[in-house]
């Protein structure tokens, strides 16, 4: 069985071993979720997250080459629009050029780090959702020091990922 994150390393393997998904562009489209004429409130709801999601802008910070990478191609083939930086700097420069939806910020980087990102952030008046990804044991009161809408540990659990993705970018 394919997993969601051997679809964003492998995607071109979808054809055989996985039945029922097509590439279409750069996004998946899973065939076998419910036509609008089969109706119903999950029909909807995954039709809804769909249409959220590619007008949704991820940026994903971390110094991490493979979490970049991992991610970026996790999240594209989810559907999100996804962009990266490499620590806390790069990251304003990025959000300057275009404002993203929500930012995967890891904390410990550097050049900057996840907290004088954050309020660099703030002190620019740039209202954009944090989320912070820390493999700390204290995450859940780093998300805090930082005012960050939610938190995930690391390793991802990625289902958890997209459902915080999925209520950031409908909140807004």
């Amino acid at each position: 069985m394919v997993t969601r994150f051997q679809q964003a390393y492998r995607p071109e393997l979808l054809h055989t071993e996985a039945p029922g998904y097509q590439p279409a562009g750069r996004y998946l489209v899973d065939e076998s979720l419910p036509s609008e004429q089969e109706g119903g409130a999950a029909a909807e709801s995954q039709r809804n997250a769909a249409r959220v999601r590619h007008a949704s802008r991820i940026l994903i910070v971390d110094d991490d080459p493979s979490i970049r990478v991992t991610l970026s191609a996790f999240l594209e083939a989810e559907g999100y629009l996804v962009g990266t930086a490499i620590n806390g700097e790069d990251a304003l420069e990025h959000v300057d050029r275009e404002r993203p939806t929500v930012v995967l910020l890891d904390m410990r980087m550097p050049i900057m780090d996840g907290w004088i990102f954050a309020r660099e952030l703030r002190a620019r008046g740039v209202e954009v959702p944090l989320v912070a990804m820390t493999a700390a044991q204290d995450a859940r009161r780093w998300a805090a020091e930082i005012d960050a809408a939610a938190y995930v540990a690391k390793p991802f659990d990625v289902e958890l990922l997209l459902s915080t993705l999925d209520k950031l970018c409908n909140a807004l």
